[in-house]
Formats: C-alpha cells, structure tokens, sequence
C-alpha cells in the first residue's frame, strides 16, 4: 500500500507539471480525478503503472494505465474520466511474433502502418501488440502529426481496419 500511495504522489506530480507545461494543448475536462481511475485500473489488474496517457475517445476523457502484473503480464487498462469506470482491459504482447498475438495475425505489421498514417500522416513513435478481451489480435500507433498532435490509431491484425482513433494530450512513463 505504501508503495502504491509513493507511485500514485509522483504520478499525479508528474501529470501536474506536465499540464502546467503544455499550456499550448486544450486538455478534455473531466468528472473524475486521476486518483480515482489510478484506483479503479489496479482493482482491475494489480501490478505496478509503468506509464499513463491520458486521451479522447470520441467525446470522452479516457485515462489509459500500462500495469506490469507480478508474473510479467502486461495490461492496458483504460477508465472513463467522467465515471471513473473500466472501460476496456487489453493484454499486450511484447512482438508480433507472440503466440497469441501470430495466431490471429492476417496483416503484416508494414500494411498496419501504412494504414494507420493513410489515416492520420505524420510519424509513428511507438507500437504496441495487443490482445483483445475476445481475443482478437491488433496493432497500436502512437503518430505524432505534422501539427504537433498525436493521435493513438488501433490496427485490427485480421482485417487490416482501423478500428480505433483518438488524440492522446499526454503520457507519462516508458514508451
């Protein structure tokens, strides 16, 4: 507990100086603070919050929390900022060569990219391999576009559709 109250303090610093710095970004207001989503997400999957990104999908605010779970599992966890909600839990893999994640792959990870930028151009900073709660296999991009906004584009592996799209404001951790 005391390491969670530790990780939770330098998190919510470290979200307020980055707020305070991005003073040029229109943040999503929100119902619900960090901490109560931070709570939610390792009630959810316990571990440690290696980053968090804070985005918008459609018209809702949406806290995003990387957990690293004690067997090495990773997970995405994602709250709705106006309930304070899980919304979504999604395992990622660490390759496109992971077992899980080979077995539903229909499309390489070359024709995803040029899908996602065909979608949003600028460049990819960061991939990630998930895996579905139905078990479905997708690519994830985090895009920087030329006007400086970023954007998270999801990949299904099968079809090669976009299956999601929202601006990211910001994270915080490991990339």
């Amino acid at each position: 507990m005391k390491n969670t109250v530790f990780a939770l303090s330098a998190l919510v610093l470290a979200v307020s100086s980055s707020v305070a710095l991005a003073d040029h970004h229109e943040f999503p207001k929100n119902k619900v603070g960090l901490e109560k989503c931070l709570h939610a997400a390792l009630q959810a999957k316990a571990g440690n919050v290696v980053k968090v990104e804070y985005k918008l999908e459609g018209k809702t605010p949406v806290y995003e929390f990387d957990i690293e779970a004690k067997d090495g599992t990773a997970w995405d966890v994602e709250c709705d900022a106006n309930s304070g909600k899980i919304v979504e839990i999604e395992q990622e893999v660490d390759s496109a060569d992971h077992p899980l994640f080979k077995e539903k792959a229909k499309v390489s990870e070359a024709d995803a990219r040029k899908t996602a930028l065909a979608a949003h151009p600028g460049e990819i900073t960061e991939v990630e391999y998930e895996i579905e709660k139905d078990g479905a296999a997708s690519y994830e991009f985090d895009i920087k576009t030329k006007d400086g906004k970023e954007f998270k584009v999801e990949v299904d592996a099968t079809t090669g559709k976009i299956v999601e799209a929202h601006q990211e404001f910001y994270q915080i951790g490991k990339e």
